[in-house]
């Protein structure tokens, strides 16, 4: 209670907490560590650094103590919201929520729909770009979730943070303005109303509060919390500055010489008035890999030889300046240099780079030159100098990712900056030591890491046509080292970094704060039962990004890193698999489920090309006891470098809606009437799905309102469960339609049908009701339909086909959707836009169809090759024939494995590649292998053969053969 009264009274105080306040909270939070310890996912690193790394209560670099004081006393001030308290006879001191007859009213009462529309958000915002992270979702798109879930007052909770745009978002949901810029309207009372279009009339229709909500904020990255921390908490910004200015011009009168280079015009250096050099301020510097001829062993700097600096490109194929030898950088070795390293005391042996170019400014004019000889002495002298600061001179540790840089040398920490950018970094965290305001300055150096190391990769194309910082940016997702890098001034980078931060301050310090940050693995995250409204997360998919090495580069400065061992991805140095990260992810997701309360939603965005991953997170969904309702898409705008790099990429990630059944439902139980249970499940799941939804002006199937979407969603509830499944699928399916009103395919509950009704009414006509994606064969119709009305790229293909690989049967062992695309469609893969490539007439007809301006354009024009590019298309019949052979081939050698299989196990076959089965039947029949077809046959479940004519075909006839054969 003593802590409870303690953050009233900084409440009170508002946006400023005395330093007697935090010293206690320190005292308290330095207590607890002995037993914080003992909780799974505790970071690594001593007490003293934790210490200084948190704020509490507010922010902990660890298990945050004070959460359950935090809940309770959020609750009380809901509470006073309700009107006439003073009936209940409670105080906030005998307090619960769950004996208020006025909450437990309110929470009975709540409704939602799945929040159904597509929501598309950039990044391009001041709060966004303030600090770096790997993977962010933009704040305005999650608040745009948070303000249909939730009222003001309401208790949000992002288990995976990152760096805090929940907290950011459910702060702005109080703020008119951050609301009306997402194209909502508020009126004086606070109501919040979003725009529908009836009969081409725009009408407002109100859905929320304007309010700040609560937050609850974990992750198990130090690093993580540290940048919400940042994001989330108020300061004053005038002190702020001053310190930051004071601090980073020192710096500059000890370092700055270290960034400049002589004024050079026509090779002539340019003299002053003094007698001595016109200096310039360097803005960065680019250094390029060199490599070895392999037929003149002469060095070859591949910025020199590769890049086209009239064209501004880098060309594939090059010719060695040397001996004129035409060669490409895959052919080439790397040349080395060896030279000792004063700070690990070792020799070292490191892939050679060499600074090629040089862009400075004097005054507001900007300059190229080549580096000259003083710019190689002062680069020569720089690395001679000692650091006598600390800064972390740390192996890289283990991981694919982590040491990935080990063949070319860059095997510790310091590795990856120049000498100059290292000292300025250890000089600016020596000075803030002892400062007040060393955690947000400290926060605005490490959001400029990353342009500090050597990863700041380059468009070459840019810069040289049009040159300047635009050309250039962090590499994101991943810790790679370009052949090309630039090396920007670390002061500069972080003086940008201060001025972003002053704009955020200014902006978080017009808002109230009610923000919690902690660091601990969800699994063991302990808010209280049934206490939170909503939760938005994004947590790790797979093997999208290994967190804990790349957070490495920046935690190892605060000395606190992340402990990896809860961390749900798959890593093979972790030794964990995909059953391991669905385990993992089960476990977080029963933790949600338990503090959620029920009714309640949770949104989880999805961002995984793999269907594996993507089967595996709706199993731990369904295993914690959630419900998906709805699955939408959310378009970031921009991905990281492995978005935006890779043929896998995708520009949409999606959104799952699911939901926690109600109390009353689930308090019931199953009764002893089963087949009861299957229909209050049905009228509960019915309830909880949107009603109608509509995208640019035509309404869509809601594919979980057909009849076989809610059997497999009542099989899953009764199965993760316990109990067995009382109706089979064509009971369900015959039972359904007698009991519910149907309208185009689709199950409704009788209330439900008139705003159905109307609200089809307002839009055009119909879209058809498509079939299912239930195995390999009825993707490939899903994927041929799809593309025979659009020819589209990979990255438009996926969101859209994740929707839909919701019910794959249990046995099916599906391909990726690249392998079913490159097994049966063709991609046109026109790369040089100088070759006259004959653009697919599918491609042409569609182009020319939907895009006025290309109509009166030659087939090989420039803009229709580069929109035609990466499109996949169905193909031509004469094509067809040479694709199915390829296929025929693949599926064979599945196929075969299932035979090995087979020979060494006596087990059935639990999945498989249904397509390969029927293939390889085929194939075993045409070489009158009847026996493998029957030994195949036996090892299939049962109803797999009596459910496929094809394979029942084969089966019976193959048996009747190996029967005579034996007689």
């Amino acid at each position: 209670m003593e802590q409870l009264m303690m953050m009233n009274n900084a409440d009170k105080n508002k946006k400023v907490m005395s330093e007697e306040e935090k010293e206690k909270y320190r005292k308290i939070l330095k207590e607890k560590l002995p037993e914080l310890k003992k909780i799974e996912g505790f970071p690594l690193g001593e007490d003293e650094d934790i210490l200084a790394l948190s704020d509490p209560p507010f922010y902990t670099a660890c298990p945050n103590p004070f959460r359950g004081e935090f809940i309770k006393k959020w609750q009380w001030e809901k509470h006073l919201l309700h009107e006439k308290i003073d009936s209940t006879g409670l105080t906030e001191e005998n307090f619960e929520p769950s004996e208020c007859p006025l909450c437990v009213e309110k929470d009975e009462k709540y409704y939602r729909e799945p929040y159904a529309a597509d929501v598309s958000e950039g990044k391009n915002h001041p709060i966004y770009n303030a600090h770096s992270y790997h993977t962010k979702v933009p704040h305005k798109a999650i608040m745009r979730f948070i303000l249909h879930y939730t009222e003001p007052g309401d208790i949000v909770f992002d288990g995976f943070c990152g760096t805090g745009m929940t907290g950011v978002a459910a702060q702005l949901c109080g703020d008119r303005k951050a609301v009306e810029e997402l194209g909502y309207k508020v009126d004086d009372k606070g109501i919040v109303y979003d725009k529908e279009e009836e009969n081409g009339t725009v009408k407002w229709k109100p859905f929320s509060k304007i309010g700040a909500r609560k937050a609850i904020l974990n992750d198990l990255s130090p690093a993580a919390t540290f940048i919400a921390y940042n994001y989330n908490t108020p300061v004053d910004v005038e002190e702020f500055e001053r310190e930051a200015k004071r601090i980073l011009k020192e710096v500059e009168e000890e370092c700055g010489w270290m960034y400049e280079t002589q004024h050079v015009i026509n090779g002539q250096v340019q003299m002053g008035s003094n007698g001595k050099p016109v200096m310039g301020k360097i803005n960065y510097t680019v250094w390029s890999d060199v490599f070895v001829c392999p037929e003149c062993a002469g060095e070859i700097i591949f910025w020199d030889a590769a890049v086209d600096k009239e064209k501004g490109e880098v060309r594939d194929r090059f010719k060695c300046y040397h001996c004129g030898t035409e060669v490409t950088k895959r052919d080439l070795e790397r040349a080395w240099e060896t030279k000792f390293d004063k700070y690990i005391n070792e020799t070292v042996k490191q892939a050679k780079q060499v600074p090629v170019l040089v862009n400075y400014s004097m005054g507001k004019k900007r300059f190229e030159k080549v580096p000259d000889e003083f710019d190689l002495g002062l680069l020569r002298k720089v690395e001679e100098m000692e650091i006598p600061y600390w800064f972390p001179a740390y192996r890289m540790p283990e991981g694919d990712e982590a040491r990935r840089n080990d063949k070319m040398g860059i095997t510790h920490v310091h590795h990856f900056y120049t000498n100059r950018n290292l000292l300025v970094l250890a000089i600016i965290f020596q000075k803030t030591i002892n400062n007040i305001y060393r955690k947000f300055i400290l926060g605005s150096v490490k959001s400029s890491l990353s342009y500090a190391t050597r990863q700041v990769k380059i468009n070459v194309e840019r810069l040289l046509k049009k040159g300047g910082l635009f050309a250039m940016g962090s590499v994101g997702g991943t810790l790679y080292i370009p052949s090309l890098n630039a090396e920007r001034p670390v002061i500069k980078a972080i003086e940008n970094k201060i001025k972003s931060s002053i704009k955020l301050i200014e902006f978080i310090n017009k808002i109230n704060k009610k923000i919690l940050i902690e660091t601990s693995s969800l699994t063991v995250n302990k808010c209280t039962k049934n206490s939170i409204d909503y939760i938005f997360t994004d947590p790790p998919f797979g093997d999208n990004l290994m967190y804990s090495e790349l957070n490495f580069l920046w935690e190892v400065w605060f000395k606190v890193l992340t402990n990896n061992k809860s961390e749900s991805i798959i890593n093979k140095m972790q030794h964990k698999k995909l059953l391991d990260y669905q385990h993992l992810m089960t476990e977080c997701f029963k933790e949600y489920y338990r503090v959620l309360k029920p009714g309640r939603w949770m949104t989880v965005e999805f961002s995984n090309t793999k269907s594996t991953v993507w089967n595996a997170i709706q199993e731990a969904l369904q295993r914690a006891g959630f419900i998906v309702a709805n699955v939408s898409a959310i378009d970031k705008k921009q991905g990281s470098f492995n978005a935006v790099t890779t043929t896998t990429a995708v520009k949409q990630d999606l959104v799952i809606s699911a939901y926690k059944p109600s109390e009353t439902f689930t308090s019931s139980g199953l009764s002893n009437q089963p087949e009861e249970t299957v229909w209050n499940f049905v009228d509960m799941h019915l309830k909880m799905l949107p009603i109608f939804i509509g995208k640019k002006g035509l309404p869509q199937v809601i594919v979980e309102r057909t009849p076989r979407f809610l059997f497999d969603r009542m099989v899953a509830y009764f199965v993760q469960n316990g109990y067995p499944v009382p109706l089979s699928s064509g009971e369900f399916q015959q039972n359904i339609i007698e009991k519910y009103p149907e309208r185009d395919g689709m199950v409704f509950l009788s209330d439900q049908i008139p705003e159905y009704e109307r609200s089809k009414m307002t839009v055009k006509d119909f879209m058809q009701l498509t079939f299912y994606i239930e195995d390999e064969k009825t993707s490939i119709e899903w994927l041929r339909q799809k593309l025979m009305k659009k020819p589209q790229t990979y990255q438009d293909i996926l969101p859209d086909y994740m929707k839909e690989l919701q019910h794959i049967q249990k046995y099916e062992k599906m391909p990726e959707l690249m392998e079913i695309l490159e097994e049966n469609f063709l991609q046109y893969r026109q790369i040089d836009y100088d070759r006259k490539d004959s653009v697919p007439r599918q491609i042409l007809s569609y182009l020319r169809q939907n895009y006025h301006n290309y109509r009166d354009l030659p087939d090989d024009a420039p803009e229709i090759l580069k929109e035609a590019k990466g499109r996949w298309y169905v193909p031509d019949p004469a094509k067809a024939s040479d694709l199915e052979k390829i296929r025929e081939k693949s599926l064979l050698k599945e196929f075969k494995a299932y035979i090995e299989e087979i020979e060494k196990s006596k087990k059935k076959l639990k999945q498989f590649r249904l397509e390969a089965i029927r293939c390889g039947f085929k194939d075993a029949w045409q070489k009158k292998d009847y026996k493998t077809i029957v030994d195949i046959g036996d090892r299939l479940p049962e109803n797999i053969i009596q459910e496929d004519s094809t394979l029942l075909m084969y089966y019976d006839n193959a048996a009747i053969k190996v029967r005579d054969q034996i007689v």
